[in-house]
């Protein structure tokens, strides 16, 4: 082991030609500190539910000039062997990070260097603009350089195929398996400022004006919107989604100043100095300048774009004056009852049979509960908009209708892109938001409503940090020991299990998992006899368990005190039975 980190260290310093980088690990060789170093050198990037996220610094297991330049060698040599000598090009875009615009270069270099096309944004851009793209500019393959929400010292690696879709196996693991083979780079990749004098080198801007074009035209009644009284507050959280964001609120036929912009968070930082952590999902402790602005403005919506404008939050204030802030599976409960409203209006007379609305496995199941009511076709993916998005594809391909597509982490796929979008996601929640007032509603209000129609759902996702991922695997281990999976959580009996890492589901024939393994990370699901269920999953970019729970209840319940009571009890006997923070030493959220 101690000499294979040297002939890491010899590699690494020989082929990096990044001065700062090469500096870093020849500063810890300097220190004799072998641990960090191989912390940094040992293992292999490889792509997780979002791509690849890493710290941006020097090391084989990070984030550089040099793993760029590696992966996107195998990238495109994958390329080539797929579509062989025909003429091929790719998609880039980038977004307001530490080096995300030297990484599209040093991508586009690379690509044009084994004779690919590129077609790369002028400026930052939101993600589903860059997936988008990808279709639009008939590109065979997309890249995306971002970390979304990730902290301020990461970035990342997001690859779409020729359907816009993000890639998944065997695309992420032959270009791994390519770029791992053939890991020093020729010279010429470094040679970045070629890119700028190269015939190959197009711009993919005219994607922009195909996306607001496209994705207009999804209003659903822009003379009402153009009547609005809302004043909205918006938030970019430092990240790229201000311009377009504020241009599809437009074009959706809303007054321009009822769009009120946090002023702090509108323009890409990439050290987000405003925020803790640079995710809006974390609520009302990251949105506390998104309050203070709408209040000041006498705003009552807030809407928030993560950094790469792929996710929405939303939050609603009160009569009281408190704010609401919606959890990812509220706002797609509300998004559901929403779209399929209007869809099924503008089309009476759709087969219903090749209708459908799409989650993820670790999403609320009230898509599922409202197809049984109405109709329309649901089905459940891995976490992840790699799986929706590709599956969205395939039913379209067949001649079915995807209306929506969504996941508990505040994301949504209401539009053409086969990414989540926050950018038509911030128009639709306006729209939303403006049928709702005139019909003397809140989304608060609309929210019970539903639940009464049609069943609570009630949902929480939540976390522990864990210490180190041997603790992961002992917690999973045990789990599943001997397949002998816990019968009871607290005092109810569990109905059924779905482990999708190993694909035991018996639920199913024989036992059998219908959904496709992830054989690479940790995911079981409990099903209770009273319907409700718990799902455990290991975070595939952070150092975390996260538990997602669903008390499911019969249509017409109104005892609302008792469901919340029930609820809160099922999520304690949840991590109590399953998680065991003390047991395993997990460290509860902040």
């Amino acid at each position: 082991m101690e000499q294979n980190l040297d002939k890491l260290i010899e590699n690494y310093l020989a082929w990096d030609k990044n001065p700062k980088t090469r500096d870093q690990i020849q500063a810890l060789v300097d220190k004799g500190d072998r641990e960090k170093l191989g912390a940094r050198l040992y293992g292999l990037l490889s792509f997780g539910t979002a791509g690849i996220r890493a710290p941006v610094e020097g090391g084989f297991k990070r984030l550089n000039y040099l793993t760029v330049i590696q992966i996107t060698h195998g990238f495109a040599r994958h390329m080539r062997n797929v579509f062989g000598n025909e003429k091929l090009s790719v998609c880039i875009g980038y977004d307001g990070r530490f080096d995300s615009k030297v990484f599209s270069e040093f991508a586009a270099n690379v690509f044009i260097r084994n004779d690919i096309e590129v077609y790369l944004f002028s400026e930052v851009v939101p993600t589903p603009v860059t997936a988008f793209g990808t279709v639009s500019l008939k590109c065979n393959a997309g890249l995306m350089i971002t970390a979304s929400h990730n902290p301020k010292e990461d970035n990342g690696y997001k690859v779409y195929w020729v359907n816009g879709a993000q890639i998944i196996e065997p695309h992420d693991i032959e270009i791994c398996k390519i770029a791992y083979a053939e890991p020093q780079p020729r010279n010429e990749y470094w040679e970045r400022d070629f890119i700028h004098t190269s015939p190959m080198l197009h711009s993919a801007d005219a994607a922009i004006e195909d996306y607001i074009n496209t994705e207009k035209q999804r209003v659903f009644d822009k003379d009402l919107n153009s009547r609005s009284k809302i004043k909205f507050t918006y938030s970019a959280f430092h990240g790229v989604g201000y311009k377009l964001s504020k241009r599809m609120f437009e074009e959706y036929g809303f007054p321009p100043e009822n769009f009120i912009a946090v002023k702090e968070q509108a323009y890409p930082d990439p050290n987000f100095p405003t925020v803790r952590f640079p995710n809006p999902e974390e609520g009302a402790k990251v949105l506390q300048l998104c309050f203070q602005t709408a209040d000041a403005a006498d705003s009552t919506v807030v809407l928030a774009n993560d950094p790469d404008a792929d996710r929405l939050q939303l939050a609603e204030k009160a009569p009281n004056g408190t704010w609401r802030v919606f959890s990812g599976n509220e706002m797609g409960t509300l998004l559901t009852w929403w779209v399929w409203k209007n869809w099924r209006e503008r089309n009476p007379d759709a087969d219903l049979k090749k209708v459908w609305f799409l989650n993820s496995a670790v999403s609320s199941q009230f898509a599922k509960t409202m197809a049984a009511v109405e109709g329309f076709q649901n089905r459940t993916t891995l976490t992840g908009f790699k799986w929706m998005g590709n599956l969205a594809d395939e039913l379209r391909q067949k001649g079915n209708t995807v209306v929506l597509a969504w996941e508990e982490s505040i994301g949504f796929m209401p539009g053409s892109s086969m990414d989540k979008d926050g950018v038509i996601s911030v128009a639709m929640f306006a729209e939303l938001a403006t049928w709702l007032s005139v019909n003397g509603m809140s989304f608060a209000t609309q929210l019970l409503t539903i639940y009464k129609k049609y069943g609570f759902h009630l949902v929480k996702s939540n976390y522990y940090v864990v210490p180190n991922p041997a603790v992961t695997k002992s917690l999973f281990a045990d789990l599943r020991h001997e397949a002998k999976y816990p019968t009871t959580i607290g005092t109810q009996n569990v109905k059924y299990i779905r482990d999708l890492t190993t694909g035991y589901d018996n639920e199913q024939e024989g036992n059998k998992a219908v959904l496709p393994l992830s054989t690479s990370s940790e995911m079981i699901t409990f099903t209770l006899e009273n319907g409700s269920i718990a799902t455990l999953r290991a975070s595939g970019t952070e150092p975390k368990v996260k538990y997602y729970i669903e008390l499911i209840t019969e249509p017409g319940k109104e005892d609302i005190d008792s469901v919340v009571r029930d609820f809160v009890k099922f999520e304690n006997d949840v991590v109590q039975s399953l998680l065991q923070p003390t047991k395993y030493g997990l460290i509860a959220r902040d």
